[in-house]
């Protein structure tokens, strides 16, 4: 099966990174949100997106309105797609009830894919009778600029599902890597220890925040800092992942610093915020 036309759930930073990318690549796709706000949100940052391009004349501007038209905002959900790619909130529950309404009025051979960065695939399929088409495809943040992107295998996904998704992904200009189906994958299972464990550094005393994240950039050769990372990511993200694999292993090494945690129910998330480990304002 050819891809051609895609459907992305979730108008955010991630939904609207890869509505982007598919929109830049040929494909036509619709963005979903809930909220006309939200789908607003998300056309603004794909214009601004497609401007820097322009800025930077990797596009001209004729192009640029050409990727445009390829896109349809919605606040109305939609069905009729190759390819459903799930963005919303990092929940079980509410990805699960979008996957069975999605199930119910997708076509039979409609790809469920989700962008979840830890949930796993196995448990969203369960809420579909099409398991076997039912995949992950985990995009790094920022969606237009990271080249990689993690294909998750559910235990029911098919050879075919995997074959059209990894196609589909290097049609995208990324680069798939494989996982198989463990809470946080590969790359957050990587990730998160690094970020917790900054954040462990600052809540014991060893140092601040911007010593913490020059030794991690300067000595370990590290693009960003634990923290500083954490805060571009979103500390609630942050803390979400950490909870699906602290409970998915049962392992202590996975257990959220109480510092994230504390920074979180104050509502300092990091840079969407203006605060977090860092202050923004």
């Amino acid at each position: 099966m050819e891809i051609k036309n895609v459907i992305v759930y979730g108008a955010g930073t991630m939904g609207s990174g890869i509505v982007q990318i598919c929109g830049v690549h040929g494909f036509n796709v619709t963005m979903v949100d809930i909220k006309q706000e939200f789908v607003d949100n998300g056309m603004a940052a794909i214009k601004k997106g497609l401007a820097r391009l322009v800025r930077k004349e990797k596009i001209d501007q004729a192009t640029a309105d050409e990727i445009l038209g390829r896109i349809s905002p919605s606040v109305e959900r939609a069905y009729d797609a190759d390819i459903v790619i799930e963005a919303i909130i990092e929940d079980e529950d509410v990805k699960k009830e979008l996957f069975a309404d999605l199930d119910k009025n997708c076509p039979d051979h409609t790809i469920l894919a989700s962008n979840t960065s830890s949930i796993p695939i196995t448990n969203i399929a369960s809420a579909t009778n099409r398991p076997d088409k039912v995949i992950g495809m985990h995009f790094m943040n920022p969606v237009p600029i990271m080249k990689g992107v993690e294909i998750i295998r559910g235990k029911e996904t098919s050879d075919e599902t995997y074959g059209i998704v990894d196609r589909m992904s290097k049609d995208l200009g990324k680069i798939p890597g494989v996982s198989n189906d463990f809470p946080g994958f590969i790359a957050n299972r990587i990730l998160m220890p690094y970020i917790n464990e900054g954040a462990w550094a600052l809540s014991e005393g060893v140092s601040d925040p911007e010593n913490i994240d020059l030794i991690a950039k300067k000595c370990l050769n590290m693009v960003m800092g634990p923290l500083e990372l954490g805060d571009l990511i979103g500390l609630d993200i942050c803390l979400a992942i950490m909870n699906v694999m602290h409970d998915g292993f049962k392992n202590e090494k996975f257990a959220p610093c109480p510092k994230i945690k504390d920074l979180v129910d104050a509502g300092h998330l990091g840079r969407k915020t203006g605060k977090g480990f860092y202050d923004y304002s």
